[in-house]
């Protein structure tokens, strides 16, 4: 055999496997690629795998729907969350628990910012959009309130502390998630999260028992009993007695 008809090397191959992105990935660009280009309503399905070069079958296996290429990680990022939550035990505090929970959800925005950016103006752009990015976030909101639904059971008003809780993390982590998107992603998007998510968490979460000062000492109470009729001075120097003083 030739060299010339020889089967490419290992370094051969992977550099064709990085050249192609993955079919999943292909789709996501094309059809932002044609959302810039045409506007979202003007592009269809056929459009998005013509581009990408694959078959409707392909899309569908990947997404459901048009609207849910523009959420490719949302799948994901719920399916970590309910797993994150599920392995929760009783040594956590319910409340930071949800918090860092959320957090996930940053790091998927975060992992990659010029694509959160796009996705960010589109949606504002569109309001069909805007409405299925809305069942997306209460999705999230639900898994954090089942969690703390089942902390809180037994609880007097556990499900509207739960649900109460659950819709302040989201509150919370997309104030400051939307402030950074708005930037187009400048900044420390985990700051501001942090610090967004502090306000729950010192309004609802369980604060340590203060323990005494260091530098104080707890106030001595002394009881006295005394004769009726006694001399004042001989009261003092009962008590002066008890605590010590000359």
């Amino acid at each position: 055999m030739s060299s010339s008809s020889a089967a490419p090397g290992r370094g051969e191959k992977a550099q064709a496997a990085t050249a192609k992105p993955p079919m999943r990935e292909a789709l996501v660009a094309a059809a932002f690629q044609l959302f810039t280009e045409r506007g979202y309503e003007q592009t269809t399905v056929d459009d998005i795998v013509a581009l990408a070069g694959v078959g409707r079958r392909s899309f569908f296996r990947y997404f459901p729907s048009k609207e849910d290429v523009v959420f490719p990680d949302h799948e994901r990022c719920l399916a970590d969350m309910t797993a994150f939550l599920a392995t929760s035990g009783a040594e956590h505090e319910p409340v930071r628990r949800v918090c860092d929970a959320a957090r996930l959800v940053l790091r998927m925005y975060a992992e990659n910012p010029a694509f959160s950016v796009q996705r960010y103006r589109l949606t504002k752009r569109v309001p069909g959009l805007r409405a299925y990015e809305l069942s997306v976030v209460w999705r999230y909101e639900r898994a954090l309130a089942e969690y703390l639904r089942e902390r809180f059971a037994g609880r007097r008003d556990g499900t509207l502390q739960a649900d109460v809780i659950a819709a302040a993390v989201v509150a919370a982590h997309n104030n400051a998630l939307r402030s950074w998107l708005r930037s187009d992603g400048q900044g420390d998007s985990s700051a501001a999260v942090d610090h967004a998510l502090g306000y729950v968490q010192s309004a609802f979460g369980v604060a340590p028992a203060p323990g005494p000062a260091l530098d104080e000492e707890p106030d001595d109470v002394v009881v006295v009993v005394s004769r009726r009729g006694a001399p004042l001075w001989r009261v003092v120097q009962e008590i002066e007695t008890t605590l010590g003083r000359d």
